[in-house]
């Protein structure tokens, strides 16, 4: 018989968070099923709030870390009382060409997202805000014991999403990177850059940053609004990654790297994008985006993690508290990442 949890949930588009109870399915024969401890509170789960519900009551959240307390008869990767993480998938084709390339981020089929998704069974997906979750076991990973379980909860989405173009780019020592925003994911971005050996500008808006981006390790930092910033760094990066979720001005970005170089667009804007191509012949540059991480290589990210001390920066946070924090995510009042402890969701 499937399980009642408590969890919270957004009702109604552009609801509140409320507390709520959902059902959770028997744990099949390759299932897990995980008690959640902790949930990382990303923007992209409000976007989610905005848009028209797929159904109601929706329980968000995709940075899942939590214990192992029952496995399916077939389950081979995971044992109970095993420290485990979810991101932002449950399943995916597993027979696409770039789900056979362990891509399963980019399933040609669409893959399934760990809230707002069709599942196997015909019901839709719920998140992390929640009690308890069960999942197949091939799109679980393993949190090492070195991390702190709530410090590395974020590492599920922003952690994996900004790890991924470091990989692809083969960062490493004398790779030159620049970071633009130092948010959820471009403070993750700066720790893993420097932790590969690269060296590493952070770019915000203003000055305000600046001490934190130097004690996370960036090399040097410089604010976006001052009139020489981008004339005195034309031509200097290898990789700029873009964490905002907003616009931001393509073409003076561009102008950035140096031969051969790239920008890679992590974070997500509604908007358009406008460029002048001429800005991508010049210097043979290249403008392109990444997403998350598939499951191989966010299971390479945490180990990485874990050798090199890399977690997030985070404030805990009460269930009662989400729509609080996501208010001062609007108000960007949150350095560097909400994280939901689920033992509150009882309390």
């Amino acid at each position: 018989m499937p399980t009642t949890v408590k969890a919270y949930a957004v009702l109604e588009t552009n609801g509140s968070i409320e507390p709520v109870t959902i059902e959770r399915r028997d744990v099949g024969a390759h299932d897990v099923q995980i008690d959640i401890q902790y949930c990382g509170i990303c923007h992209s789960d409000m976007n989610f709030v905005k848009m028209p519900l797929p159904e109601s009551p929706l329980v968000l959240g995709h940075e899942i870390v939590g214990e192992v307390t029952a496995v399916g008869e077939a389950v081979t990767k995971h044992a109970v009382g095993d420290r485990v993480g979810i991101g932002c998938m449950v399943n995916s084709c597993r027979e696409c060409a770039n789900c056979l390339q362990g891509q399963e981020q980019y399933c040609l089929n669409g893959h399934t997202l760990v809230f707002s998704s069709p599942d196997r069974d015909g019901t839709m997906t719920q998140g992390g805000y929640s009690e308890m979750i069960v999942a197949n076991e091939d799109f679980v990973v393993k949190v090492p014991a070195a991390l702190d379980p709530a410090a590395a909860a974020p590492l599920l989405c922003a952690g994996a999403t900004v790890f991924a173009p470091l990989k692809d780019w083969k960062v490493g020592p004398g790779s030159n990177v620049a970071i633009i925003g130092l948010g959820g994911l471009g403070h993750l971005a700066v720790k893993f850059a420097k932790a590969k050996g690269a060296v590493v500008t952070a770019l915000s808006r203003s000055d305000r940053k600046r001490d934190d981006a130097l004690r996370l390790g960036a090399d040097a930092y410089f604010a976006t609004a001052e009139q020489d910033t981008f004339k005195t760094l034309a031509n200097s990066f290898d990789l700029v990654i873009n964490t905002v979720s907003g616009s931001i001005d393509v073409d003076a970005y561009l102008g950035l790297l140096a031969l051969g170089g790239t920008l890679v667009n992590a974070g997500i804007d509604s908007e358009p994008v406008t460029m002048n191509v001429y800005n991508v012949i010049r210097n043979r540059r290249s403008y392109t985006g990444t997403h998350f991480g598939g499951i191989t290589e966010t299971q390479e990210m945490l180990d990485f993690a874990a050798e090199h001390g890399v977690t997030a920066e985070i404030e805990m946070i009460s269930a009662n508290q989400i729509n609080e924090a996501y208010q001062r995510i609007l108000d960007a009042d949150v350095r560097y990442r909400f994280v939901l402890d689920n033992a509150t969701l009882t309390s």
